[in-house]
């Protein structure tokens, strides 16, 4: 499941204003770690490392953003944001640890979460 548009018939940004350039990477604003995992593995090197490039940049900024904002209150477009970071994340084991998708010498091995981790509020 990737991130559309609440309503297709507005014009609303997928992402806050400040951080339009990243738009072209909605598909990364997925909404759970199981799916994001599994883009990470149907993606190439080549498309992991162009994402992990433009968003690695402005990952402070949308965290300072995201911290301004109440977590169980994000509108749509914060929320967004908060899953493509959520994305950087998976995506930099990627790039920076193992060099390739999956992980090294692992083999068909794989562990699914059947669930989310629980968030308590602050």
């Amino acid at each position: 499941m990737t991130a559309t548009r609440p309503d297709q018939n507005t014009n609303a940004p997928l992402l806050p204003p400040a951080f339009a350039e990243l738009e072209r990477f909605i598909d990364w604003a997925i909404p759970t770690e199981r799916e994001r995992y599994l883009k990470r593995l149907s993606s190439s090197m080549a498309e992991l490392q162009e994402f992990y490039d433009a968003a690695v940049l402005r990952a402070d900024d949308a965290r300072k953003y995201l911290d301004e904002l109440d977590y169980p209150e994000l509108p749509p477009d914060a929320l967004r944001l908060l899953w493509m970071l959520f994305s950087l994340i998976v995506v930099s084991y990627a790039t920076d640890v193992f060099g390739q998708p999956r992980v090294p010498d692992s083999g068909s091995a794989y562990v699914e979460r059947i669930g989310e981790p629980i968030t308590y509020p602050a």
